[in-house]
């Protein structure tokens, strides 16, 4: 959280708005030759203690692993999950308990949000269906917003689902999640696109098209540096199209520390000076 203040301070210094508290809209995280991990634990921590109700599909890693990142930052998920803000989907686990079941049509693959391991050729209607429960079962007065975060979203297309089932799982989700209850997304994927996988790519450049903001994490074109880790680009759109604003987007460099992530405009760190 630490380095959520950091970066707040960063865009009021610099006059710029502070759009993570914006309801209703889509934001996507993007990571380039680097890891854009500490984004996810970023928001995670941001809306937890935001006092906004979470949906977490942990995809990429263990409950065990979030936490103890989360506890860095000042967030306790565990207590989270108790007390009912956070709903956290641990995608690695339920994998499993699914490809290791060898009971044809069985009630674990039956409830399980990741039934369509048994057809990868289904829809992603179960996974949308626990999405919703788990954000709508929610009394309004109690937290601010409802939030889903998906780390990340590149692992449903190597477990075989197809790039229209997802696309249209995440329509779902925005009409869902952003217009009806006027809460936010937030999904991490990976740019491949240097790497010629053509189905990534066709996600990537379709939730861009859809996404209010997106952040891009990518590596330093002049290789690695111990005092700059990466650059981030902040893209603000514009999706009604009954407004003349163009796309602003601003780029910063920064500098991932055990407990803090610092940011700085490009060329004023101390390891360029």
């Amino acid at each position: 959280m630490a380095y959520f203040i950091d970066y707040v301070c960063f865009l009021k210094k610099n006059n710029n708005n502070f759009p993570f508290l914006k309801q209703g809209i889509g934001i996507l995280l993007c990571d380039k030759q680097t890891d854009g991990g500490f984004l996810v634990h970023h928001f995670l921590s941001f809306y937890l203690k935001g006092g906004c109700k979470v949906c977490f599909l942990g995809l990429q890693q263990s409950f065990n692993h979030y936490n103890l990142v989360a506890q860095k930052l000042g967030v306790n998920l565990s207590a989270a999950k108790e007390k009912g803000q956070l709903v956290f989907f641990e995608g690695l686990r339920a994998a499993l308990d699914i490809l290791l079941d060898d009971k044809p049509d069985s009630t674990l693959q039956a409830s399980s949000p990741l039934q369509f391991l048994s057809s990868p050729t289904a829809s992603l209607r179960s996974l949308y269906e626990f999405v919703c429960t788990s954000l709508t079962e929610t009394s309004e007065t109690t937290w601010k917003f409802p939030v889903l975060i998906i780390d990340d979203l590149s692992v449903l297309l190597s477990l075989g689902v197809s790039t229209e089932n997802i696309l249209n799982f995440m329509q779902y989700c925005r009409a869902t999640l952003c217009s009806k209850l006027q809460g936010n997304i937030v999904v991490l994927v990976h740019d491949t696109e240097d790497l010629g996988d053509d189905e990534n790519d066709v996600v990537v450049k379709s939730l861009c098209y859809i996404s209010d903001l997106i952040l891009h994490a990518e590596a330093l074109a002049t290789g690695h540096c111990k005092d700059i880790h990466g650059q981030l680009k902040i893209t603000h759109r514009t999706l009604s199209p009954t407004k003349t604003e163009k796309n602003v987007t601003d780029i910063f460099q920064y500098k991932i520390q055990d407990k803090n992530v610092a940011f700085f405009a490009r060329g004023t760190s101390s390891a360029v000076l």
